[in-house]
């Protein structure tokens, strides 16, 4: 199920002031409803306030890192399960938040992620992101301390909360009968990164901004892979989960896109399969041969490598290398492939 705003819309600890809730009155029921409603597929998850909007202050000023909305975007930055229930994600740093709305404008979408702008008291707007629209909270130099989760605050000059953008989704089962091609939005050569089990969130970020540089469709994150709106995550992506179609789903899921776009699917291996399969070389010669196929790859975890379904499923490729060279960090490793195996015909289009 797609996740987006968190269903409890007067919680615990962010009720309005003066306001008490009543499950029992229809009015708070039909509220429950719409919210609940934003979690069908795929049903434009920035048509719908999340609740990190409704628990904006009306005081722009935030002195106290005891405030609650203060708690709940530290949350948001620590947890991941929090982070999609509420449908948001703290973006900390001028660079990434910069990258993001240049991206934005560049496609001309109207509709910014963007609902709020941390900045240090009596800060001007970093430049290159004075227009984005939102609210702006001014706080303490303690506030963005505790908001960046850094010690030194000289750096940071600005931190974003952002509403997680609609290029990413995530299925359940229910979704193996939709049409899969428009889980990526794209259409023709088909450029598709699909990970297993990548828990390292500097690897999985530096694969994410791998992916975005050489004009890969989007990335499948299959179980055990590690939230790409981590913060870890974001910094080493660049901010590419706001701007790269991500998929998370299950085996079942790829074998249906798969059979629908008629992919082919590679994955990477070491040179050495024990004979069980065998492995084809990465060459200009093999990559050329698929540059007008549409192409999945498989990248598997650090520390197992690909699964035995990813081995029995996909043909399998290896990077050359010396023969006393041990096997390649998988972030090193995706960037050479993804760099290969990119569509020139994309290029040219682009």
């Amino acid at each position: 199920m797609m996740q987006c705003a968190n269903s409890h819309w007067y919680s615990t600890s962010y009720r309005p002031p003066g306001v008490t809730p009543n499950l029992k009155t229809p009015n708070y029921q039909t509220r429950i409803q719409g919210i609940k409603s934003c979690h069908k597929f795929n049903n434009g998850r920035n048509s719908l306030l999340t609740e990190s909007t409704r628990l904006l202050p009306t005081d722009k000023s935030i002195t106290s890192t005891s405030n609650p909305f203060v708690k709940h975007c530290v949350k948001l930055r620590q947890s991941s399960s929090y982070r999609h229930s509420h449908g948001s994600a703290l973006v900390v740093g001028t660079t990434l938040i910069r990258e993001i709305h240049e991206f934005y404008n560049l496609k001309q979408v109207q509709q910014m992620p963007i609902e709020c702008l941390f900045l240090l008291d009596k800060a001007e707007i970093p430049e290159g992101i004075s227009d984005i629209p939102g609210d702006r909270v001014y706080v303490s130099s303690l506030v963005m301390k505790k908001l960046s989760g850094v010690q030194s605050t000289e750096s940071i000059e600005v931190i974003a909360l952002m509403k997680m953008p609609n290029c990413f989704m995530t299925l359940n089962d229910n979704h193996l009968e939709m049409d899969c091609i428009r889980w990526f939005r794209c259409s023709g050569t088909h450029r598709i990164l699909v990970l297993e089990g990548i828990q390292d969130p500097g690897n999985l970020g530096t694969l994410l901004r791998s992916a975005l540089a050489f004009k890969w469709n989007g990335v499948f994150l299959l179980p055990g892979c590690c939230d790409p709106f981590n913060e870890k995550a974001l910094r080493a992506s660049r901010g590419a989960p706001f701007q790269l179609p991500l998929v998370s789903g299950n085996w079942a899921h790829v074998e249906a896109f798969c059979n629908e776009v008629k992919v082919k699917i590679l994955a990477g291996h070491p040179d050495s399969s024990n004979g069980l399969k065998p492995v084809h070389k990465l060459s200009p010669k093999l990559a050329q041969s698929l540059d007008d196929t549409p192409l999945c790859l498989v990248l598997g975890s650090e520390g197992s490598g690909l699964t035995e379904k990813a081995r029995q499923f996909c043909e399998l490729v290896s990077i050359p290398m010396a023969n006393n060279s041990e096997s390649l960090n998988v972030a090193v490793a995706g960037g050479i492939f993804m760099f290969m195996l990119q569509s020139e015909l994309e290029n040219t289009q682009t």
